[in-house]
């Protein structure tokens, strides 16, 4: 049996993959530091890890013939990673210096790494970040760029506290460095953020220590290594992860996936019935985000509907956080798919994030929290909503920015944590501002119960939760401010939108049952106590409401229980809007929103939307239940506490969205047909014009890869002189009549006056021309079209043609 190799005092380690031009000098002076410094430094060895070089790399080391130089070789190029657990696996050190074959770090920096170590640390790292580090030669600014954010978000994934992971010149105790290694996976640069995380969360003490460092030409570093980093970060975090929390996302993708299944598998061909003419309207968006994207146009504005005038985009909340992002898919794949895609991850996302804040904050137990996060992001509401609304389904910022502005009252890093909570916020305002002034409202509520319930946590977070508040706010504005200006005063902003006198809930839709729940549904019930299918904003049922009155009295003595019961009745009370009566009575009262009602922002927000803060909040309370539950020794307390669980849980479960098979787009649009008729700066006009109760001429257009405008559509404008803000375009009167008889069937007596208005109407919206496509009453609409222009149409692949250009 061969004996094993002596230890040696150090080891020196380098990585190598066709270095033959950098590594011999390196080599010598390494070899030529350690020679002159042999008491310093006792035995020594140098390992070169050769990672499949093809050039003469692995010559340089075994031409020299000193015994203290030795190669470890892999048969192919694998990364990194692979070279340096290959060259510490062959350590014998006891300690171990782990330094790039560039050596872009002196070598005598190892005096400063020797002495961190010396002070009982398992680590010490050399870096470029800390005050007292020389930057010799820089890199290019965008890598410089590059590598302070990936710091950045390594610090906030994998390593707290160490600000730079990248730098190449680290020295560790032999023994844990050879263990470290050992247990990484990954094979490339991101395994210095592997190591450190396993001494991380080992508990093993690294030093931070600034060193002199200097960029070398002939760098091996690509711009898809980053790439390639953040995933292996991502990887990193998902090995770290407890497999009950990987089973919990897991679920919540299938239950999301499971909601959507209707359209899912088959987005071009399905349409959610329920989002009456929404999915179009959102379809669009990320239609026309992509396109202005892709020609680097304004993705604030767009002509192509609305035509002339336009639409103001960000008045729309077109989620240009998210529609941004995914405009490749969408250019690739098209609006339906990426739309599918962005809502069924966002929904299953949110669940997530609600499921990391409960477990951190509320609960320890996995089951309780799944339970909890199920009930936030799946609650009656955010169902209603995910038919046709994914900004208020997409909500994962929420619960960080929640648990953002809570870190904000330790008063432990308010300027870290302030700026933080800048930029969360700036991105949220991209997502949806409605659902972000509808967690403020729950913050505040929360924030007030809590804070009357516990005066010393009060006094002693006040402070600090502003101070960051205010470091928030100097940071999200500037980052907004352009944005929200064009929203508020660009062209086609508007004022608040009417949306009726009181959108508030009826006492009785908070305690009634949703019109998509799997086994207590009732539509006609459901639709009575609501403005649409979309915006069934309550529906809790009264075994959900009496499960959590009943959890309110049992747990009362925890302060967290009593605030989150007040932020939950606030939230039902604020939701019945500005006016209430009481049910089966004509007595009206004031309601708790009044207030606020015609507040700026406020006033835009559908009252009856404030229910849906109460879903995290009771599903906060659940998960505190069942916890305590769980934890109770009493087997028949266990059994009937959760038979009353499940018993009002059952009747909220959802089920799948209402999807039918979407009509087909007449040839006309898809064949391009349509381009003899519309010349540049013309529209083509559907007849009726697009609106918020038939908008599918808006899937024609992208169909027809955006190539004509559109007058008309479903959109928020402004109407009037005071820029009121409306659901479509500003009626005229052409529309109006055309409009009347989709619905109607029914042709008024068209003389010379709506003629001569008609001629004024087609002029305004530079019609090129008039299209009936086969609908309800489409013989009245081609005679009435007939009527106002003065001959009779085209029948063109499938539809009426009228074509407005002189002499046609």
């Amino acid at each position: 049996m061969t004996a094993p190799a002596p230890a040696v005092d150090l080891s020196v380690v380098i990585p190598a993959f066709d270095e033959e031009q950098r590594l011999g000098p390196t080599l010598d002076a390494v070899t030529g530091y350690l020679g002159e410094s042999e008491g310093r430094w006792g035995e020594w060895e140098i390992v070169v890890a050769d990672d499949g070089s093809t050039d003469g790399t692995r010559a340089l080391v075994t031409d020299r013939r000193d015994p203290r130089l030795r190669l470890v070789t892999s048969p192919r190029n694998r990364g990194k990673g692979s070279a340096l657990r290959l060259g510490v696996a062959a350590s014998r050190g006891r300690r171990v210096l782990v330094t790039d074959a560039d050596l872009a770090s002196p070598i005598e920096e190892l005096e400063r790494l020797d002495k961190a170590l010396s002070e009982g640390n398992a680590a010490a790292v050399g870096s470029r970040a800390l005050p007292g580090a020389t930057i010799g030669d820089r890199q290019h600014p965008l890598r410089e760029l590059l590598g302070r954010a990936g710091n950045l978000l390594i610090r906030r994934i994998a390593v707290p506290g160490i600000r730079d992971t990248q730098c190449g010149f680290k020295l560790f105790e032999g023994d844990r460095a050879r263990e470290a290694f050992a247990a990484s996976r990954i094979d490339g640069y991101g395994i210095d953020v592997e190591v450190l995380r396993h001494f991380h969360r080992a508990e093993w003490q690294v030093a931070e220590v600034p060193v002199r460092w200097s960029h070398r030409p002939g760098s091996k570093i690509r711009s898809l290594d980053y790439v390639r980093v953040l995933a292996d970060l991502t990887w990193l975090r998902v090995r770290a992860a407890r497999p009950a929390d990987l089973v919990a996302v897991v679920m919540f993708l299938l239950m999301a996936a499971a909601l959507y299944s209707g359209r899912l598998f088959d987005p071009d061909h399905r349409y959610l019935a329920d989002s009456l003419q929404d999915q179009n309207q959102w379809e669009w968006f990320f239609a026309v985000t992509a396109d202005n994207v892709a020609h680097l146009r304004n993705p604030l504005f767009s002509d192509l509907q609305g035509f002339p005038d336009g639409v103001n985009l960000m008045a729309n909340t077109v989620m240009l956080g998210l529609s941004v992002p995914f405009a490749p898919l969408t250019l690739l794949a098209g609006p339906a798919v990426s739309l599918a895609v962005v809502m069924t991850l966002g929904l299953a996302a949110t669940a997530a994030a609600w499921y990391w804040l409960i477990v951190k904050r509320v609960v320890s137990r996995r089951g309780p929290a799944f339970a909890g996060a199920s009930l936030a992001a799946f609650a009656p509401p955010m169902v209603s909503h995910a038919n046709a609304h994914p900004n208020f389904v997409i909500l994962f910022m929420i619960p960080l920015i929640v648990d953002r502005a809570l870190r904000l009252c330790t008063g432990a890093r308010v300027v870290r944590d302030g700026i933080v909570l800048g930029l969360m916020a700036a991105y949220q305002v991209f997502l949806g501002e409605e659902p972000l002034l509808l967690a403020m409202i729950g913050m505040v509520l929360f924030a007030a119960a809590y804070g009357a319930v516990r005066r010393d946590v009060a006094r002693q977070s006040w402070r600090p939760l502003l101070n960051g508040l205010a470091i928030a706010a100097a940071v999200c504005l500037p980052l907004v401010v352009g944005a929200l200006a064009w929203q508020f005063a660009g062209p086609r902003s508007y004022g608040s939108v009417l949306h009726g006198d009181d959108a508030g809930n009826s006492p009785l839709a908070l305690l009634s049952f949703a019109e998509r729940s799997l086994i207590a549904g009732d539509a006609h019930r459901a639709n009575s106590l609501s403005l649409n299918p979309t915006e069934q904003n309550a529906f809790y049922g009264w075994p959900l409401v009496l499960l959590a009155f009943g959890i309110a009295v049992r747990l009362w003595e925890q302060a967290l229980v009593k605030a989150l019961a007040v932020t939950a009745a606030g939230a039902a009370l604020l939701s019945l809007g500005p006016r209430f009566r009481i049910p089966m009575t004509d007595q009206v009262y004031p309601g708790p929103w009044a207030p606020l009602a015609k507040l700026p922002l406020f006033e835009s927000v559908i009252e009856g939307r404030v229910a849906m803060i109460c879903a995290p909040a009771l599903g906060m309370l659940l998960a505190v239940a069942m916890e305590r539950l769980t934890a109770t020794s009493s087997l028949g307390a266990q059994y009937l506490g959760l038979l009353g669980v499940c018993l009002a849980l059952l009747p909220l479960i959802p089920a799948p969205l209402k999807a039918v098979e979407r009509p087909a787009t007449p040839a006309f649009f898809t064949d391009g047909a349509w381009k003899p008729y519309v010349r540049d700066g013309e529209s083509l006009v559907p007849v009726p014009l697009p609106d918020p109760g038939s908008a599918e001429a808006l899937h024609w257009q992208q169909e027809a890869g955006l190539g004509f405008k559109l007058p008309g559509g479903y959109f928020n404008g402004p109407w009037g002189k005071k820029r009121i803000g409306i659901y479509g375009a500003s009626p005229r009167y052409t529309s109006q009549l055309l409009r009347d008889v989709r619905y109607t069937g029914v042709i008024p007596t068209i003389g010379a006056n709506w003629r001569a208005q008609a001629k004024r109407d087609f002029a305004y919206w530079r019609a090129g021309a008039l299209v009936v496509t086969p609908q309800p009453h489409d013989d009245a609409l081609r005679k009435a079209v007939t009527e106002l222009v003065g001959r009779d149409g085209k029948w063109v692949h499938g539809v009426w043609v009228w074509d407005l250009h002189q002499g046609s």
